[in-house]
């Protein structure tokens, strides 16, 4: 018996080890979207506590540094050919919150919600204790009044503020927004956003009715 020589044998070419091509794409297609998942859940984690922290993830509760404040002094013209009641519409003066529980509201005829909100705020004014006013910010005067020619007008008292100046200075976050100022002229209350069926029965007239029980002074 001839044994075989191991060393004659023409093994050919060195072989690599095998290798799952599959395996090694899926771990590359995983550690990317990790990458990009990583961020983004901490992203929204951060934002989840941010809008807990400013009121249960209610925007309209974001909480305002001007409340208990005396409301900024404010002198804004009227907007030309409005009426109410036969009588014309005049501009917003800071001056006149003494005294007299107004609910102030900052609206456009460009937005939106202010036309879901315009309603509400016509029935509001039918409570004749409070004074409902208005800041109609940046808008053209045609367009302002024919979206209170259609929706109808509440307000009492109405300024222009078609430089935006004033809304800052109320700290205006954005459009719609209402304010309720108290007899004594400070601000008691204000809400972000649209008023709503639900916020208006909720919240807002709960707050008028905090202002109309508290002393002017």
């Amino acid at each position: 018996m001839s044994t075989i020589d191991n060393n004659s044998i023409d093994k050919g070419p060195a072989q690599d080890p095998i290798q799952d091509p599959t395996g090694a794409q899926e771990a590359g297609v995983w550690r990317r979207r990790l990458i990009v998942l990583i961020p983004l859940g901490l992203f929204l984690a951060l934002t989840a506590v941010f809008m807990i922290r400013l009121g249960a993830g209610d925007p309209s509760r974001i909480p305002s540094a001007l409340i208990g404040h005396v409301a900024p002094q404010t002198n804004l013209p009227a907007l030309t050919g409005l009426a109410r009641e036969g009588k014309a519409v005049p501009g917003l003066d800071s001056a006149a919150f003494m005294g007299e529980v107004t609910v102030l509201n900052v609206w456009a005829s460009w937005c939106v919600p202010c036309r879901d909100e315009a309603p509400l705020l016509v029935a509001l004014a039918t409570d004749r204790r409070v004074r409902v006013a208005g800041i109609n910010y940046k808008d053209q005067p045609d367009n302002a009044r024919r979206f209170l020619g259609r929706y109808g007008n509440p307000f009492a008292a109405n300024g222009i503020d078609d430089n935006g100046r004033a809304a800052i200075e109320w700290g205006v976050y954005g459009v719609p927004e209402t304010f309720v100022i108290g007899r004594d002229g400070r601000i008691a209350y204000k809400l972000i956003g649209p008023i709503t069926p639900d916020n208006l029965e909720t919240v807002l007239k709960p707050e008028i009715e905090k202002a109309l029980a508290a002393p002017a002074s």
